[in-house]
């Protein structure tokens, strides 16, 4: 082997020996601050100013509303745009070129962006109490719409163009053609995506900061309307507080949804390795 090949070879062996080492130092960090307060508690108690009382189900009951409202504004919308740009639109016209273009330069763009895109379009509709979960899920769906029409248009990219020529040969309609061969094909990849970009969603508190998220509420979010906060927020809020109790529940609530988060990402593994097709 020559040396600059080498020498790269071992570049490579550090940087990865430099990121799983601060990976386990965090994780270890995390769970030996927040292990005492691992309890039921945690789960079914309202924030106290007493740490001893505090636990997080507003904050759980927020990101299950934010997260579910989410998936429904986004999905749709996602997985039809993917599917119109990939089967039906003409690639050669400029302006599906200039959308295909912006659709991948959007999924680079920061999060706090679409926290101020959604602040700005609440606004001009005349909302005046932005703190809702409605507004909170149009700033994530803003934000993970991009990731979804992406994975999507490669989960139907990956179908062989043989299966599509098959059912036009049997005198199928393009629509028909990916209704009920392109689509079904694409679930695995399309599922998968879908999931990583919720559970991308899910830890995010910049743009939900933008939008005024309380970090403080004493009631469970009952709808749309409903004020709310999600567990990264309420893991800011208590990583702020000076006592020590509030630390622990802070890295305690980090476990949580570190916890929720690997779940999910099992879920896409499993959906991707149970339905994926190999042509």
């Amino acid at each position: 082997m020559r040396p600059t090949a080498l020498l790269f070879l071992l570049l490579l062996w550090f940087s990865l020996f430099v990121a799983f080492a601060v990976l386990i130092t965090l994780l270890v960090t995390i769970f030996l601050t927040g292990q005492n307060k691992l309890s039921w508690n945690l789960i079914t108690n309202f924030p106290s100013a007493d740490p001893e009382e505090a636990g997080a189900r507003p904050a759980i009951l927020g990101s299950v509303w934010a997260i579910g409202t989410t998936a429904v504004l986004t999905l749709p919308l996602g997985i039809a745009a993917a599917v119109h740009l990939e089967e039906f639109a003409d690639r050669k016209r400029w302006f599906n070129k200039f959308v295909e273009l912006n659709v991948q330069n959007l999924a680079a763009v920061p999060s706090i962006v679409y926290g101020l895109l959604a602040l700005a379009f609440l606004s001009m509709l005349g909302v005046t109490n932005k703190n809702i979960v409605i507004g909170g899920a149009l700033a994530l769906t803003l934000l993970i719409l991009p990731v979804i029409i992406i994975a999507t248009r490669e989960a139907i990219r990956a179908v062989p163009r043989e299966i599509r020529d098959g059912s036009l040969a049997l005198g199928a309609t393009p629509w028909q053609t990916t209704w009920r061969q392109v689509l079904p094909a694409s679930v695995p990849g399309i599922a998968t995506g879908s999931i990583l970009a919720l559970s991308r969603a899910l830890g995010e508190a910049a743009p939900l900061l933008v939008l005024g998220a309380l970090v403080y509420i004493t009631f469970d979010p009952n709808g749309l309307l409903s004020g709310y906060t999600t567990l990264p927020i309420q893991i800011f809020n208590w990583t702020g507080r000076p006592q020590e109790g509030f630390h622990e529940l802070a890295g305690a609530t980090s476990i949580l949804l570190l916890a929720v988060l690997i779940l999910m990402n099992a879920l896409a593994i499993f959906i991707r390795n149970k339905f994926q097709k190999r042509w």
